[in-house]
């Protein structure tokens, strides 16, 4: 047999059974926002086997552990980004109005240089989120950016709770009604997709409890799609539903509530600022952009004041990016609240840090500088928000993945660095406006809304 076909057999068999590195870094004099704990001045982070083991001062390191003086500059949480689509090589499964039964997390890409370029702006775990073509979507991945495997396997967060993508308002109605003449063709329509899915996975649930208590004596046939929305109705899986308007917003805590589902996290959600109290009484919480909307008209109206809004309602709030450009300066739309809203320093850190953590479950591991957590952190050369501040290096599982110092100089896909744009460029921004819409926008292309867009792009990045 060819040697080369050994050797990848071996490999394929072998990939599965090897695990992610962690490692063991000692972060000396620098200014630490922990978010949750306070400000550190010169002080020190000691990170063993990929987990913050001692924060103080003076602090001593085995011989051989690596060394970053982070004299005169910031040390902060990695952040986290609640909505993106980087590292999946599909978004939409978009043929039926509920496809619960797929999961991104079958098609992840180590290899995306979108997870270096965000290392590069201090992102150190992403949620990697099925579409908004469906009124239930496909299960979402919470992945770490560990770039430089090849393992698909080494970028899950293992252990962090499963998620699951639902969706308002135009995309469904437009895939589905419009597109393929099936329901749901209206608003009203969405709405029953929801509760004719959990009224079929209640039953599903009544038959396997009734079969395995002996009371029939033929199982249940095994459906994928069910076991996923019954899971959702025992709570074992986070719902992260795509929204803009506030009538959407409350129809669908008005369906959760009456089929007793308590974990949601409305991401997008423009309007939220309108049903903020009634958002922090179901306890669900938010994702949001800092500043984007208009970009269709259910999202036309909004205001840079949601996020503060949001928070001082008492509701988790986050900023995300939704966007494999944006992720790169999350730290940058965080600061934007303290010129809307007000915010303070540990508040706004918080949008990118421990907010969107308690989105995905993940507090408990992540989100902040505290003992006994996961070293994943972002050094920065001046305060994260400030527009003058230049993220320095990002080390994830206490492993330096970025490192603007000492990273080879060019680590984009095009070779030319003169150029102003990447070649791809204008199409990409022109396909995903709205990343929730990859796979089902692209007749954009060929219409005569393409002249339209264009003109808004070259507003947009005329300044």
């Amino acid at each position: 047999m060819n040697t080369r076909i050994i050797y990848t057999t071996l490999l394929c068999f072998l990939l599965p059974f090897i695990g992610f590195n962690q490692g063991s870094i000692l972060i000396k004099n620098g200014t630490i926002l922990t978010v949750t704990k306070g400000t550190l001045q010169n002080a020190d982070i000691f990170m063993e086997n990929g987990k913050i083991t001692d924060i103080g001062k003076n602090l001593k390191a085995p011989v051989g552990t690596k060394t970053v003086d982070a004299t005169g500059m910031f040390v902060m949480p990695g952040i986290i980004d609640a909505h993106s689509h980087i590292a999946i090589d599909a978004v939409n499964e978009a043929t039926s109005p509920n496809t619960a039964d797929v999961n991104v997390g079958d098609a992840l890409n180590p290899l995306d240089v979108a997870i270096y370029r965000a290392l590069a702006g201090g992102v150190t775990i992403s949620h990697a989120m099925h579409g908004s073509a469906n009124a239930i979507g496909g299960q979402c991945e919470t992945i770490k950016h560990r770039y430089g495997v090849v393992n698909p396997e080494e970028l899950r967060m293992v252990g962090a709770p499963r998620t699951i993508k639902f969706a308002l308002g135009e995309n469904p109605v437009r895939v589905h009604g419009e597109g393929n003449k099936i329901s749901p063709a209206t608003r009203m329509g969405v709405e029953q997709v929801f509760r004719q899915a959990f009224s079929e996975a209640k039953l599903y649930m009544k038959a396997w409890d009734e079969y395995k208590k002996g009371l029939i004596l033929n199982s249940p046939m095994y459906n994928r799609r069910l076991e996923t929305i019954a899971d959702i109705l025992k709570g074992n899986i986070i719902i992260h539903c795509h929204s803009y308007r506030a009538d959407e917003i409350l129809m669908l805590m008005n369906v959760l509530k009456d089929f007793g589902i308590e974990k949601i996290c409305f991401q997008h959600v423009n309007e939220g600022f309108k049903v903020a109290p009634e958002l922090a009484a179901f306890g669900a919480s938010a994702s949001v952009f800092s500043d984007w909307w208009a970009y269709k008209f259910e999202v036309y109206y909004s205001t840079a004041y949601n996020a503060a809004i949001l928070t001082r309602n008492g509701v988790v709030t986050s900023i995300n990016s939704d966007s494999d450009e944006l992720i790169r300066h999350l730290y940058l739309e965080a600061a934007k609240t303290q010129r809307y809203g007000d915010l303070n320093d540990d508040e706004a850190l918080a949008l990118i840090t421990i907010n969107p953590a308690k989105q995905l479950g993940i507090d408990h591991r992540v989100g902040s500088i505290e003992i006994g957590k996961e070293g994943d952190i972002a050094i920065f050369d001046k305060h994260p928000l400030s527009v003058y501040t230049i993220p320095q290096m990002t080390i994830v599982d206490g492993i330096i993945r970025f490192d603007i110092n000492n990273d080879a100089p060019d680590m984009r896909l095009d070779v030319n660095p003169e150029d102003k744009f990447a070649s791809d460029y204008l199409e990409e921004a022109l396909l995903k406006e709205d990343n929730c819409l990859q796979g089902v926008s692209e007749w954009l292309l060929q219409s005569d809304h393409a002249s339209y867009l264009r003109f808004i792009y070259s507003q947009r990045h005329s300044h």
